[in-house]
């Protein structure tokens, strides 16, 4: 009997030993644990027991595979993307570390114009904020004369708002109910005087959690009952990220580069009836200032907005975590919230919103406390319960981020100790991002096939870029895009790290990429002027 042959008689008898036939006596049946059973599998493969196939290391030893791989994970998270943090910056940081062990190179360091990283670019952090978040932090500083006593004071509000006098506790799982309070009352100042509910407020890890969360809630059904969210094009890639790996289906509305970046009501009406042949459109996400296109949307747009998402039964989602950045002339940032309200009843006690704001963006720049928070107006009461049960599920967010967030949305008054240096350093901060917004503008319009919308607010340009076919080409032979081939090119000759425009989306045969306000004025001069002589030199290898 040949080898082949014998094992094929072994698996008969261990089939004939595993299938006996109900009608047949328990007794005649293998118990799991038996040693007979135990001896029969033991003659199967590895394959045939459902176990893991070993490999033959190099060393000559057995290694089992994987259980987790490639082909067998989440499906969903491989469909994510995030051009922030994409294959540009990754070879930047290998570009870094090159640099560090003496590599030549045509540029002395990698400037990271890439994300809105407003301390890793040099800006400084609010003195007063730090103050009360050191004190948090080491209480044993509150008998220190060298801080002020009003940092002392709001330190020791929120320290007695924490368990146990630490910010080392948990919290609530909807955020420390003083700060809540405290947020609730930045609102009402805010919107003049509309009323703001704390039990409304949820804190959040940054805004993209509070983000998530909502998406969490909205997603749901099956082919094209699948629930549809719209965003804008260019957008924030946290939305199709999330989108992907929610499963959701992703709505793309374009914004009007031609009237920098506006939206448009017809556009919006256009990507919603053709959604609606494939999927159930939920909820429709606004930016406001924008990211990446820096536009500040009028009222009026606001108002056209909100009655789109009434007719069209949408749950809107305003992203406002850059409103106190707004620079341009004749531009003024309206919260969704307030609009709304100031449209009566009919719509303020109708349609769903949810809105966001951040510790990361505006004047403070604070990205690594990740602080921030949510407030939700017109949800189902349900529907509020299932939100504060998710949230619990991650306990609580980070309990620093929300004494920053605290202090964010309720700094020092006047009369007190830290306000004048307060109110100079914020005023410094928002008045140098907007000279830096009209520098570069200014420059990059100077540039043959660089053209620059006006920055009205946020932190980042998105001007459009000319590619010759020539270099079309070969980025296709590269297999990139080509804004990313223009991008990545920058970057290995100029040590400039930008992202290409097709992380954000944009529409087809156009290109464009993304660069931040950032950097002090005399290192984005320098930025600036490497980006106009590198786009020179591009054009002309190109022709």
């Amino acid at each position: 009997m040949n080898h082949g042959t014998a094992l094929l008689w072994k698996r008969r008898d261990i089939d004939k030993d595993l299938q006996v036939a109900p009608s047949q006596p328990k007794s005649r049946r293998l118990d799991p644990a038996s040693p007979r059973l135990d001896r029969a599998l033991s003659g199967l493969s590895a394959t045939r027991r459902g176990l893991p196939k070993e490999k033959m290391t190099d060393n000559g030893m057995m290694s089992r595979a994987k259980v987790l791989t490639i082909d067998n994970m989440n499906p969903t998270v491989k469909k994510v993307e995030y051009a922030v943090r994409g294959p540009i910056v990754q070879r930047a940081v290998e570009l870094e570390r090159e640099l560090s062990e003496g590599m030549k190179k045509p540029f002395a360091e990698v400037i990271k114009a890439n994300i809105g990283d407003a301390h890793a670019m040099g800006q400084q952090p609010i003195t007063f904020f730090r103050q009360v978040l050191a004190l948090c932090s080491y209480p044993e500083l509150l008998s220190d004369s060298t801080f002020p006593e009003d940092a002392k004071s709001r330190a020791c509000r929120i320290l007695q708002s924490c368990g146990g006098f630490s910010m080392g506790s948990y919290s609530a799982s909807q955020g420390i109910d003083s700060v809540r309070q405290d947020v609730a009352q930045y609102i009402q100042r805010r919107d003049g005087g509309v009323p703001c509910d704390p039990d409304n407020i949820y804190l959040t890890t940054g805004a993209s959690d509070g983000i998530v969360t909502m998406l969490k809630l909205l997603v749901c059904g099956e082919g094209t009952s699948r629930a549809g969210v719209m965003i804008s094009i260019p957008q924030y890639p946290l939305y199709s990220a999330a989108l992907a790996e929610l499963g959701a289906v992703q709505i793309n509305y374009y914004l009007n580069e031609e009237a920098c970046w506006s939206l448009d009501i017809p556009e919006l009406q256009r990507a919603v009836n053709e959604a609606r042949r494939y999927c159930n459109p939920r909820a429709l996400c606004i930016i406001n200032p924008g990211n990446p296109t820096g536009q500040v949307q009028s009222r009026q747009c606001i108002e056209d907005v909100i009655r789109f998402a009434a007719k069209e039964r949408l749950f809107l989602m305003a992203d406002e975590v850059y409103q106190d950045n707004v620079y341009a002339d004749g531009c003024q940032f309206h919260s969704f919230k307030k609009v709304l309200f100031e449209m009566g009843p009919e719509y303020s006690e109708t349609v769903e919103l949810a809105s966001f704001h951040s510790t990361s963006k505006c004047y403070m720049g604070e990205c690594g406390f990740r602080g921030g928070y949510m407030e939700i107006i017109n949800m189902d009461d349900d529907v509020k319960a299932q939100l504060t049960k998710l949230v619990s599920v991650r306990l609580c967010p980070p309990v620093p981020g929300q004494a920053l967030m605290d202090l964010v949305v309720n700094p020092p008054q006047p009369g007190e100790p830290s306000y004048n240096n307060f109110i100079k350093e914020r005023t410094a901060t928002l008045s140098a991002l907007a000279e830096k917004a009209k520098l570069t503008e200014q420059v990059l319009n100077t540039v043959e096939g660089i053209s620059c919308n006006p920055v009205q607010g946020a932190m980042y340009s998105f001007p459009r870029i000319t590619i010759p076919e020539k270099a079309v080409q070969e980025a296709a032979e590269k297999g990139q895009a080509p804004d990313m081939f223009y991008c990545m090119k920058m970057l290995e000759e100029t040590g400039i790290c930008l992202v290409p425009g097709s992380g954000f989306g944009q529409k087809d045969g156009t290109y464009h990429f993304r660069m931040t306000i950032l950097p002090p004025k005399d290192k984005l001069q320098i930025l600036l002027n490497n980006v106009k002589e590198f786009h020179q030199r591009f054009t002309l290898q190109y022709s």
